[in-house]
């Protein structure tokens, strides 16, 4: 299970060549080589079953914005990279990955910022993290799964932001009845 990454914010206009590089490295290039290295150290095995790959995503990659750049680039990346290892790994190994909504406080978020946000989905009530944690057993322990991406996020990629969702909170709470 890969859930490594870097959350650090930048925009579009400043971009910083070594913020994306690391973004990169850290949210694209490790989970190839990690999935690499899984590949090949299986091969050859007879023994039945096959092991899995599952990366981490996040929910702004069906439902992106431009807050938080280079990250977001790294995860589309590695969003539609999915597909593509699950083709360069198989028969020895399954790829997949999980989406999740705001699960944990974010970036520079605060505590209260945090306790608003979580809610704001199309199911009005904060994503479970035991949710998430039941998908990657659900996708590891499926044999028949490979290439696709789950969203786990109460469907707060089909709530579009113009920012990010830390930045609009105050914002949506308002209009919420």
């Amino acid at each position: 299970m890969n859930n490594a990454s870097v959350f650090e914010p930048d925009d579009g206009i400043n971009l910083s060549p070594q913020l994306l590089h690391r973004q990169l490295e850290v949210n694209l290039v490790a989970p190839l080589h990690l999935g690499s290295l899984l590949a090949r150290s299986v091969q050859g095995n007879t023994k039945r079953g096959s092991p899995a790959v599952i990366h981490i995503l996040d929910q702004k990659v069906f439902n992106p914005n431009p807050d938080y750049f280079s990250y977001t680039v790294s995860k589309l990346a590695l969003e539609r990279m999915v597909a593509l290892q699950a083709q360069a790994l198989a028969p020895h190994v399954r790829v997949s990955a999980i989406a999740p909504g705001l699960i944990y406080v974010s970036g520079p978020q605060n505590e209260e910022n945090f306790n608003k946000a979580r809610s704001i989905n199309l199911l009005r009530s904060p994503i479970n993290s035991v949710d998430v944690a039941r998908t990657a057993v659900f996708l590891a322990e499926n044999e028949s799964m490979t290439g696709v991406t789950l969203c786990v996020d109460k469907g707060q990629h089909l709530v579009p932001l113009e920012r990010d969702i830390m930045f609009v909170t105050d914002q949506l709470m308002q209009k919420q009845p």
